[in-house]
């Protein structure tokens, strides 16, 4: 886990090392324990390093093979590098370093692109070759490790995050309105390319771009999903897809021990954090470091899950660490902080959990594992059950998951971002891919190929990152992910939600956190605005900056801070809220 960027010319200026130097600094929180800049010709790559495998300074990167005429910038963890660098030895190569830095290298000297085929992990890089010229840009499958770029004058530059890509400077800042229409809409998930600004972009999962000496560019998808069962596996029982959910999950957990220092667990105490400690527990690991947060109660919003973390953390005598935040002397001060953490905008309330949860865990643990991606995976939300026999997919979905009519985002913004509906064009081209024929897998797939992305795994990935702390998903196993596809939905959606997850929980926790409402890290202070906190933001929107920017309409501005508690969207968030959490980004950002 690190953080990387870069630079490749395509005409004779030379690379602006001021621009990189300004990146590199912009991701130090991402890699703390060391730096480096490597440059040959048109090609430069810059890197913070987190040190979690091969602590020692041979596996510093950028990392370059002289001999192979390759130089890598790598941020990520690959879980099988020992398996792979063990073929790569009977093929012949030798290794300088014992991490999987090299391992990536050397296999993709050995097998080309199609070496991310064999990785089992999460991963961006770069990839500059010597003698062609050549750049290519990696990212993993469900695109946990981000990749974001810029098109500048003769060039292209990349980063690990969009504000590194604009301390590199040159690229434009205007609001992108596709970005915009999605942010208000798709419950501020806005799918790769596009980002809140026009001119920076991301890198979509699964996705290789090779950049060619004259600028020539083309990507390539490695890898889908698909709903269609295997032939034998058409009759397997409801107790035969437990027992492969079960095997698959303990090889998930299994690979993300892969450390040469200790991993502890995001414990909400709901029922996929809990799977994963039971599963540590089951395998031999004692004392695991688990840590949950709390916020203060607002009317009947309770702000905590401890009674359910406890019962996880006695069970399995775990280290466990509660961290309790109330508004005034923690959230507030510390929302600037976070805001400027987010690589992209995020409304979720919960990303101020995580960056102050974070902050906590980096003081005992460099790596955590945590249960992102169980509910979109085994289809834990309210929106799938619905969606059963529905002859109006896209209808159906955009009603429950999506935050405003385009009648509403109409009244939101101002006129000259009135345009196309194409949250919903978006929605609907995806759900007509082949691949998920059923309603329920078309939603399924478009929250693992998309919401998932940009909402819990760049949630995760930013606050975690914020304080050089990693965070890997066993639920996000590619694997697993292909396994649960193939199931069938009724034993994804049976015992309201996650059923063969419930199932294989309660042979291994209590029932007592299965068997209760559903929960996250609750943030009832940024739902129902009030006090402090809708003062804040009343004088956010109210600035001379937002007045000057021009985003939204005044008077719907105004209703929204005269009743912020009557305009919440479907999923429950603050449409108050959202609007203030953009401009604060945009503010933080410098935009």
């Amino acid at each position: 886990m690190c953080g990387l960027c870069g630079e490749i010319r395509f005409d004779d200026n030379p690379i602006d090392l001021g621009a990189l130097s300004a990146m590199s600094a912009a991701i130090i929180p991402r890699g703390p324990d060391g730096d480096g800049l490597w440059q040959q010709g048109r090609v430069a790559l810059a890197h913070r390093r987190l040190s979690i495998i091969d602590l020692s300074n041979h596996a510093a990167q950028p990392m370059v093979d002289s001999a192979l005429g390759l130089s890598i910038a790598f941020n990520g963890c690959i879980y099988n590098y020992k398996e792979l660098r063990a073929e790569l030895e009977g093929k012949g190569y030798r290794f300088f370093s014992h991490g999987d830095t090299e391992v990536v290298l050397k296999a993709f000297h050995a097998w080309g692109d199609a070496c991310v085929d064999r990785f089992h992990g999460m991963f961006a890089f770069a990839v500059a070759e010597r003698d062609s010229g050549r750049l290519t840009l990696v990212r993993d499958r469900l695109g946990i490790k981000p990749l974001y770029y810029a098109e500048v004058p003769g060039g292209l530059r990349f980063a690990s995050t969009l504000p590194a890509v604009l301390a590199g400077g040159g690229v434009s800042t205007q609001i992108d309105p596709v970005a915009l229409h999605h942010y208000m809409h798709f419950h501020a998930v806005v799918p790769a390319p596009h980002t809140i600004l026009s001119g920076v972009r991301k890198l979509a999962p699964a996705t290789i771009r090779t950049i060619e000496r004259d600028g020539r560019q083309r990507d390539r998808c490695y890898w889908d999903i698909s709903f269609a069962a295997r032939p034998e596996e058409r009759d397997l029982s409801f107790e035969d897809w437990q027992e492969l959910t079960l095997s698959a999950l303990r090889t998930a957990v299994a690979r993300r021990l892969v450390a040469d220092v200790d991993v502890g667990v995001l414990l909400s105490g709901g029922l996929d954090s809990s799977l994963i400690v039971a599963l540590l527990a089951e395998q031999g690991q004692r004392g695991i470091n688990t840590f949950s947060v709390g916020f203060e109660t607002v009317g009947s919003e309770v702000g905590d899950e401890f009674q359910y973390s406890d019962i996880i953390a006695d069970t399995f005598a775990t280290r466990h660490h509660k961290i309790r935040v109330d508004s005034a002397s923690r959230l507030l001060p510390e929302l600037p902080n976070c805001v400027r953490a987010m690589a992209e905008p995020m409304v979720s309330h919960d990303v101020i959990g995580f960056y102050l949860l974070s902050q906590e865990v980096a003081k005992h643990v460099k790596v955590v594992q945590s249960g992102q991606g169980a509910d979109e995976v085994f289809a834990g939300y309210h929106w799938y059950p619905p969606m059963i026999g529905s002859t109006d997919p896209v209808g159906d979905y955009a009603q429950a998951f999506c935050d405003r009519t385009q009648e509403d985002y109409r009244r939101a913004v101002d006129p000259r971002f009135h345009g196309e509906d194409t949250s919903r064009a978006f929605i609907a081209a995806h759900f007509a891919r082949a691949g998920a024929d059923a309603p329920v897998d078309k939603a399924l797939r478009i929250d693992q190929q998309i919401m998932l992305v940009d909402d819990p795994v760049k949630r995760v990935d930013n606050m975690t990152m914020a304080w050089g702390l990693e965070a890997r998903v066993p639920f996000l196993d590619h694997e697993l992910v292909e396994l649960a596809a193939r199931m069938p939905d009724r034993h994804k959606l049976c015992d309201e939600g996650k059923g063969v997850l419930k199932a294989i929980g309660r042979r291994l926790i209590p029932t007592s956190v299965i068997d209760r409402p559903k929960g996250y890290f609750p943030v009832p202070a940024l739902k129902y605005l009030r006090g402090e906190v809708l003062e804040t933001v009343r004088d956010l929107l109210h600035s001379p900056r937002a007045r000057e920017r021009g985003l939204f309409q005044p008077a719907y501005v105004e209703a929204l801070l005269a009743a912020p508690d009557d305009h919440l969207t479907p999923l429950r968030g603050s449409k108050l809220w959202q609007v203030a959490l953009l401009e604060m980004w945009l503010q933080e950002q410098g935009v």
